[in-house]
């Protein structure tokens, strides 16, 4: 049956109609409003400043225990990091640690603290120290190493990044600076040393002291980032095997930062062998997750080329790969400093 409509009914339709239209055209339109992206300043890092810290520590020679050269360098690295931490936050940390062959050598592990009051903190390692032996090399294997790449490139892009906090201030970032000694002195290969202990406990003697009498111990660390290893040319860091098992989330923070700043080719994504370096006991004996960025290379199980030879000189080291290492972690610290990473 068909319905009927009332003129009235009609009527009334047709006026609702027409107060719908009108408010479809009145209602402004909502628009989808892009969020501006924050704006950061991250300051360009200097590779030719970083070459020069390297020469700057060869040129005091091999910085073994109980040598002159370990007592000068470390004046210097202090001097560096009292100038642009200021003098105070410039820490000498000295001990007594036993060798593998139980001789008792000094220890000096050089520590300097940015932004001291602040609560977020990321810790920054490498070691100073460079090889008493060339137990790798064929000739010479006796005689102690420059340590450019070994010691020299990770200390000096540590402190070119000190050097770009003191001109570019962050404001709600704490950074620690830890420069071990004594961690390349361990029982060398094949020369027919005995050791007291386990062979792995003969390496990183500084490390494992600052890990048991730490300069702050009310400081937290939101993460580490130890660096070794890292000026020869066309360097591979493989995501190193113990980093991934403390620390999956900070490797891959730092590859992904390395990736989006143009460095995929120095920072495989694969995963490297495990490695036994300061990392090991920061992260064992104080639970800090804490990673290694290390020169491997997975093609022989091994490191760089001139790994405890006498060719670790300052003509192996590459300022590109410094460059790839130094503002990889630059850019992580300002972004760090704005909240801007997401691990």
């Amino acid at each position: 049956m068909k319905r009927k409509f009332s003129l009235q009914i009609l009527i009334s339709i047709l006026m609702i109609s027409i107060v719908s239209c009108h408010s479809k055209k009145d209602k402004p339109a909502t628009k989808n409003i892009p969020v501006p992206e924050q704006k950061i300043n991250i300051p360009e890092f200097s590779a030719d400043s970083a070459y020069q810290y390297v020469a700057r520590q060869v040129s005091f020679g091999p910085r073994v225990p109980g040598s002159h050269a370990q007592i000068a360098c470390s004046d210097w690295l202090i001097h560096k990091l009292g100038l642009y931490f200021k003098a105070s936050n410039a820490i000498r940390q000295k001990a007594q640690v036993k060798l593998f062959n139980g001789d008792i050598v000094p220890a000096i592990n050089v520590i300097g603290i940015y932004n001291p009051k602040a609560r977020k903190r990321i810790l920054l390692c490498a070691h100073w120290d460079s090889r008493m032996v060339a137990d790798h090399d064929t000739e010479n294997r006796d005689q102690p190493i420059d340590g450019a790449n070994d010691g020299g490139s990770g200390v000096a892009v540590l402190i070119e990044i000190a050097r770009l906090l003191k001109t570019n201030p962050l404001q709600n970032l704490g950074v620690d600076i830890v420069l071990f000694d004594v961690e390349d002195q361990g029982k060398p290969d094949n020369m027919g040393y005995n050791s007291e202990r386990n062979d792995y406990l003969t390496w990183c003697l500084g490390s494992q002291y600052w890990a048991s009498n730490r300069h702050r111990p009310e400081y937290q660390y939101q993460y580490g980032i130890l660096l070794d290893m890292v000026g020869a040319e066309n360097a591979t860091f493989y995501k190193e095997g113990g980093s991934m098992d403390y620390a999956p989330r900070v490797v891959n923070l730092v590859w992904k930062e390395a990736y989006t700043s143009g460095y995929a080719n120095y920072f495989p994504a694969s995963k490297g062998q495990r490695v036994t370096d300061d990392h090991v006991f920061v992260n064992q004996i104080l639970d800090i997750p804490i990673i290694d960025i290390i020169h491997l290379n997975k093609e022989t199980g091994t490191f760089a080329p001139t790994w405890h030879t006498h060719a670790d000189k300052l003509d192996a080291i590459s300022k590109p790969t410094l460059k790839a290492v130094g503002q990889t972690l630059i850019n992580i610290l300002y972004k760090e400093n704005a909240g801007l990473t997401v691990m």
